[in-house]
């Protein structure tokens, strides 16, 4: 069973502040509330072909991946895959100016890919999980931007 959880926010910040902020993985700490610690394996800046290392913990397991960039049109999207672990996943994110103005930023978070092993067997309370903790990230995300 496939797995697929889209969530969005509504930032009160530009779209570049939030952006250039999320696409940073080394804030990825500061709001993803699973993840532990981000480690460039390739040098920054994040381009097509950049590579970071995760440490996190997810449904009380530790989970180590290595995302790799498939897609990044700055400010506008980012697209990360790992094939990596028992959860191979595709992490999607968008911005774009929100309707109540310039100085507000629509985010999406997007992440799918087909549980194994383990994860398999409950890819229902998976995906319930998952979306649970992305409306919690973003709402950190928000909250820390929009201070």
């Amino acid at each position: 069973m496939k797995v697929d959880v889209l969530t969005e926010a509504v930032i009160a910040a530009p779209c570049e502040r939030v952006a250039d902020y999320a696409a940073d993985p080394s804030h990825a700490p500061r709001w993803y509330a699973n993840i532990t610690s981000v480690e460039w394996r390739t040098p920054p800046p994040m381009a097509v072909g950049s590579k970071v290392a995760f440490v996190a913990r997810f449904l009380g397991r530790r989970l180590a991946y290595t995302y790799e960039i498939t897609a990044y049109e700055p400010r506008r999207r980012l697209v990360m895959r790992t094939a990596e672990g028992p959860f191979p996943m595709e992490t999607t994110y968008t911005w774009e100016p929100h309707e109540e103005g310039a100085d507000h930023t629509r985010m999406t978070l997007r992440n799918r890919g087909e549980p194994s092993g383990f994860a398999s067997l409950g890819a229902t309370v998976m995906a319930a999980a998952m979306r649970r903790a992305q409306r919690k990230d973003l709402a950190a995300l928000k909250a820390l931007l929009e201070r």
